[in-house]
């Protein structure tokens, strides 16, 4: 495995855990900056924020898990490529109500774009108000 490609997967798995920046700085330059087309993301513009936000989700979700589907690196363009299904129910507090009970199935793309050995950007690819939709806080 290329050492973008193990830092990439150690990165995702710290992520996807719940493991916030503190863990997930390792993997990334210090401003690494991040984007997503997904109005729940809309005023998160850096990877430090943005793996405090996946740590705060496991409160209302606090079940939720990834099931990998795949895992690429792309050497020429310095990117790698994780795509995944978030599965969890809220149970736990947090939201924009009590816990709904509802459970939720998001596929999801992380696009890594390196600088050297550590994340420089990333882009999320998601549907947020499928996501929303199917947990009931829309």
């Amino acid at each position: 495995m290329s050492a973008m490609l193990e830092q990439a997967r150690q990165f995702f798995e710290a992520c996807e855990t719940g493991q916030g920046w503190e863990v997930c700085k390792a993997y990334c330059h210090p401003d690494a900056s991040f984007s997503a087309q997904a109005a729940a993301l809309a005023d998160i513009d850096s990877l430090q924020a943005y793996t405090e936000w996946t740590k705060n989700i496991l409160t209302p979700i606090p079940d939720g898990h990834y099931e990998l589907r795949c895992f690429a690196e792309d050497k020429e363009r310095h990117c790698v490529i994780a795509y995944a299904v978030f599965h969890g129910t809220q149970t736990g507090p947090g939201g924009p109500g009590e816990p709904t009970g509802n459970t939720i199935a998001a596929d999801y793309v992380y696009a890594m774009q390196f600088e050297g050995n550590l994340i420089r950007h990333m882009t999320k690819i998601w549907n947020d108000a499928v996501s929303l939709q199917q947990l009931g806080w829309v």
